[in-house]
């Protein structure tokens, strides 16, 4: 399909609270176009999603029918957007957007025509930035990440898939789903979020698709975010960690198959079952 011009916004709501207003209404002074704001709302019991729709020309809630975990519901959020939207920019509804930021991942799209997916600087609360473009997992990165990036932080595993160097616009194996802009058109090639993945990785194997589909991803320090609920609380649940490692397994088996690896997903099964046991016993 040929699109437009126009810019979407989607983000995925489930009791989001007092967060979502001032992530839609940043986004007032991150980009000169009108923006049109979909609430992709994935079960919300707060009422926040709607009254935020309500107060807003530009904002339109969708129920999703159910928890779909963030890739689906985002999926269905795009979805909604008329063909008139050729930008998606897929956020959490804890971002809060500087000044600009928007127009310059869209600005940053133009130096990068083969560009498909844009990731700005993401800073925590405390204003530490996060590393949120990454080299793609491989075995001997994920072994030595997992085994020793709790005890070991600046371990070489881990500097080496959490690509901690200078804040440089560059090509990454992946960008963090916590807030990034793509090419409508590059959304399409790869069909979007792949919804088995209810929680976690669904951002590491989004831009691994887009790469295999011929287009980069491209990190942008120069657009700057704020994410409110911070990425180190993310894992802090045992339900949560048990999503974390369920999904890395999906990810890592499904780029193992075949009988001949086997025992490596046997052993991965195995490792990361251990690992959630550890550290649920440890909390």
């Amino acid at each position: 399909m040929n699109y437009g011009d126009g810019l979407g916004v989607v983000t995925v709501t489930y009791s989001p609270g007092e967060t979502l207003a001032p992530f839609v209404d940043t986004l007032d002074k991150a980009t000169s176009r009108p923006v049109q704001v979909i609430l992709a709302d994935n079960g919300s019991t707060d009422g926040v999603p709607e009254e935020v729709a309500a107060s807003r020309d530009n904002v339109t809630f969708v129920s999703t029918g159910g928890n779909l975990g963030y890739g689906g519901g985002a999926n269905r959020g795009v979805a909604a957007l008329g063909p008139d939207v050729g930008w998606v920019l897929i956020s959490n509804p804890d971002i809060e957007f500087a000044p600009g930021s928007v127009d310059a991942l869209i600005a940053a799209a133009e130096r990068w025509p083969k560009g498909g997916m844009f990731g700005p600087l993401i800073r925590e609360p405390s204003g530490e930035v996060y590393p949120s473009a990454r080299l793609l997992p491989s075995i001997g990165r994920g072994v030595g990440h997992a085994v020793f990036g709790a005890v070991w932080k600046s371990n070489p595993w881990t500097r080496a898939y959490r690509q901690e160097i200078a804040p440089v616009e560059r090509v990454a194996g992946w960008l963090s789903g916590s807030c990034f802009l793509m090419r409508r058109e590059a959304f399409d090639a790869v069909s979007g979020f792949d919804e088995r993945y209810f929680m976690y990785f669904e951002d590491v194997d989004l831009g691994e698709r887009v790469s295999a589909a011929g287009w980069l991803n491209v990190y942008v320090p120069d657009a700057e975010v704020t994410h409110i609920g911070g990425h180190s609380t993310g894992r802090s649940s045992a339900r949560m960690l048990r999503e974390h490692h369920r999904s890395a397994y999906r990810y890592l088996a499904d780029r193992h198959t075949g009988v001949l690896w086997a025992p490596f997903r046997l052993a991965l099964k195995a490792g990361l079952g251990l690992r959630v046991w550890a550290f649920t016993r440890k909390s």
